[in-house]
């Protein structure tokens, strides 16, 4: 096959001759072929239909296994007659809603299809090509590939030791050049918190046109004290776009609800690069209703997966497993074995998980909190997987 040389944003890439001529031919850009196309785990019938299992436990998403709540869900049904409708006063009243929340009007927010969509149309509304982005290199692989999407330069900062990020390496790593830093905190897959004083250090070090976009989707699941106060860096007018979702805490991940916090001009841009009506009408019902009827009921479970969370992580650790502290919705953790084989010895036994070798941790599992009975059956499974690989890789014994 012959092979051909080009050069996107300072980032050398080999191409067949044939995909060459398909990129001719059908107009796609060069860009797209740079990213890597995201591949989402087994859905549950997949799994019971290639096993031949009547159930199956999905820990593998960071979903909540409690929502949608009650009232929310009233609400959500009540717009299917208004579907043949663009989203009208529920788009404003949750602008308006959030601001309140935040001491703020509703111009300082933005809303988006779940964080994924905002944390997109946040990239196509800074970056051209020849940017260069600081991310994460253990953490939501979206800031990458959205990133070389635009045709930006990535800047990788490893997780230390302990899984976590030092932002002294990402504030040595600033130039005058660097667009945008994507920051996940808590981390996916870790569950880890960054120090919040050297977050402050790092803002108060960022070049005039760069700007931090701090993802918060797990947010609610941690002690607010440890969390850096991105609303306060807002209000000082300081280069800091807070992101968050209804997708975790307040289980509407189906609902595809999730919004911004930044400097009022800064959500006009946002604006107008985003689509128009971008968040669609049941959604919008379900995170108006969680605002105003659901909160306690949300907190209420939201404080049982903490719970469960500590829970499964002291069981792990009594199975011999070696476990992050998490601060998420989800545990990271270790055991001698291939991350990817303990996944699939797992599925078959009827329990999703996520090993995490596509972030270079090949013996590491994240899973998900879900309820308690589904907490249960994952321990259970994987204490029979792992007594069984410790008797297959037993040596054997002379006589």
């Amino acid at each position: 096959m012959i092979e051909s040389t080009v050069y996107i944003a300072k980032t050398e890439v080999i191409f067949s001759k044939e995909k060459e001529l398909f990129l001719m031919i059908n107009g796609v850009r060069k860009e797209a072929y740079l990213c890597e196309r995201y591949v989402p785990g087994k859905s549950m019938d997949e799994v019971k239909e290639a096993y031949g299992l009547n159930s199956v436990v999905k820990l593998g998403s960071n979903e909540n296994a409690y929502g949608p709540f009650e009232h929310t869900k009233l609400a959500m049904a009540s717009e299917i007659n208004r579907l043949n409708i663009y989203p009208e006063k529920n788009f404003i009243k949750l602008k308006n809603l959030l601001g309140e929340k935040y001491g703020l009007d509703g111009s300082y927010i933005g809303l988006g299809h779940g964080a994924g969509g905002v944390l997109e149309t946040l990239a196509r509304t800074f970056l051209e090509a020849g940017d260069k982005v600081i991310i994460p290199k253990e953490s939501y692989r979206l800031y990458r590939e959205i990133s070389k999407m635009m045709g930006a330069v990535v800047k990788e900062i490893p997780l230390d030791s302990g899984f976590s990020m030092n932002l002294d390496d990402f504030k040595a790593a600033l130039t005058p050049k660097c667009k945008l830093i994507w920051l996940c905190n808590p981390n996916n897959p870790t569950g880890s918190l960054f120090d919040k004083e050297k977050f402050k250090e790092l803002v108060n070090a960022l070049p005039e046109s760069t700007w931090i976009v701090l993802d918060e989707a797990y947010a609610e699941f941690a002690p607010n004290e440890l969390l850096p106060n991105g609303i306060d860096f807002i209000k000082q007018h300081k280069n800091v776009i807070c992101v968050r979702t209804f997708s975790k805490y307040y289980g509407l991940a189906g609902g595809r609800i999730g919004y911004l916090v930044a400097d009022p001009e800064l959500i006009t841009c946002y604006d107008t690069v985003s689509e128009p009506f971008n968040a669609n009408r049941i959604g919008l019902a379900g995170a108006v209703s969680i605002i105003e009827h659901d909160l306690a009921t949300a907190k209420t479970y939201g404080d049982r997966i903490v719970a469960d969370r500590e829970r499964i992580s002291e069981q792990l650790t009594e199975m011999g497993c070696a476990v992050s502290p998490s601060y998420a919705n989800f545990v990271f953790f270790s055991t001698p074995y291939p991350a990817a084989e303990t996944a699939e010895q797992l599925m078959r036994r009827g329990v999703i998980v996520r090993p995490c070798g596509g972030w270079g941790y090949d013996r590491h599992i994240r899973v998900t909190v879900g309820n308690t009975e589904e907490n249960d059956i994952f321990l259970s499974e994987l204490k029979a997987v792992l007594e069984a690989n410790a008797s297959a890789n037993a040596p054997e014994i002379s006589v």
